[in-house]
């Protein structure tokens, strides 16, 4: 009896250690172990050093990658009616005809109205001083700072320094040899991923087990779709506000209307505050050359034209492409454009969309893994205890 009470607190004591013991991780500090995690420190942050040098490459490969992905849809259309070599030719061709076009409209025109700009830089002082003088307010500011004086001195120097406006493109242009040679670099390597794009994404699929193939495909498929709307759909909008703009500028008679409304198209391409920026250059020069008057309705087109792209033309730009919370799209932005610059807030919404598609994708599968593990579960026989023998 006394051993069986004794056996009876040893077991009771073993249990009542495990269960002590539950939910408590050892924590491994042998020097084999701190060798381990330090190396895997030092991995972690040689790698994260690395990619910080290689910042600028790998940059271009993302750059090149989303040209490719935006100009599949293009490509995927004329492969229809011709052979897909043909086709990518056709839209690369088109990428570089547009801005050469561009180029020869633009630049006659600006070279014509510079001297123009230059030689009645004082004449545009002169309103501006008119206006102020009529106004009580401003010309007490005016008294007090002596703003017009300024303006007036610094508009008469203006026809002068017209000349050093070519050295000064001079320097810029030294510098935009680098640029130059990233932007021929991202193109060639955008045509390359157009090209065996397909085959590279057909070959990744294959190498996948074949319960995981169907969702990457899918996945893959997602992105690009979703990317692909997404540029096209910004390209629309910032074409609609360059236009819009350009109209509003020539019958305002403002000069270089043709070049400004392509600033605001380029600017309108950046997320959450291009469009603002934009509209923000064009106002001092409208107000240089017909103030208030130009100044005034810009003003007013720019705010009643912010309203119509912000509630009606960009919630059916993100409807093609993704929704994606206010506060993602603004922390995409700042970071993107933080290590990248303009591009990297350009391309800075596509790829937190791509993202989110991403992670979608994995916590339905991680849902459907728990679903599948929860049904063996409930089909697995419980074993049941064995009848015990009757006394004899």
């Amino acid at each position: 009896m006394e051993a069986d009470l004794g056996a009876n607190r040893g077991q009771e004591a073993e249990s009542g250690g495990r269960i002590k013991g539950v939910g408590m991780a050892r924590i491994d500090s042998s020097p084999s172990a701190i060798a381990r995690a330090v190396l895997v420190v030092a991995a972690v942050v040689l790698i994260l050093y690395i990619l910080w040098l290689l910042r600028r490459p790998i940059s271009w490969l993302i750059i090149a990658a989303f040209i490719a992905v935006a100009l599949a849809g293009p490509v995927n259309f004329l492969q229809r009616y011709m052979r897909r070599g043909l086709a990518i030719a056709l839209v690369y061709f088109s990428l570089v005809l547009i801005p050469i076009g561009l180029g020869a409209l633009l630049i006659p025109p600006v070279v014509n109205e510079v001297g123009d700009v230059a030689d009645n830089a004082p004449a545009y002082a002169q309103d501006v001083e008119d206006f102020v003088q009529k106004d009580k307010t401003l010309n007490d500011l005016n008294d007090k700072y002596d703003i017009t004086t300024k303006l007036q001195e610094e508009a008469g120097k203006l026809p002068s320094r017209a000349g050093d406006a070519a050295k000064v493109l001079g320097d810029i242009g030294v510098g935009a040899v680098n640029r130059i040679f990233a932007g021929l670099t991202i193109f060639i390597l955008s045509i390359f991923m157009t090209a065996a794009g397909p085959r590279w994404v057909r070959n990744f699929i294959q190498m996948q087990r074949p319960e995981h193939a169907e969702r990457i495909e899918r996945t893959l498929n997602r992105i690009a779709n979703a990317v692909g709307n997404y540029v096209g759909g910004a390209l629309l909008q910032a074409t609609i506000a360059g236009v819009s703009s350009f109209i509003v500028l020539s019958l305002l008679g403002v000069p270089f209307a043709g070049p400004l409304a392509l600033v605001v198209f380029f600017f309108d391409l950046i997320p959450v505050v291009g469009a603002t920026i934009a509209a923000f250059l064009v106002a001092i020069v409208a107000a240089l050359v017909n103030f208030p008057v130009a100044l005034i309705i810009w003003v007013i087109f720019a705010i009643v034209y912010q309203q119509v792209e912000n509630y009606l033309i960009q919630p059916q730009i993100q409807k093609r492409a993704t929704e994606i919370e206010p506060f993602i799209v603004l922390v995409a932005v700042l970071f993107g454009a933080t290590l990248f610059g303009i591009l990297g807030a350009v391309l800075a919404i596509p790829t937190a969309a791509s993202i989110q598609i991403a992670v979608y994708e994995w916590r339905e599968y991680r849902a459907e893994v728990r679903a599948e593990e929860e049904r063996r579960a409930k089909r697995k026989p419980r074993k049941t205890r064995p009848k015990p023998k009757p006394a004899t």
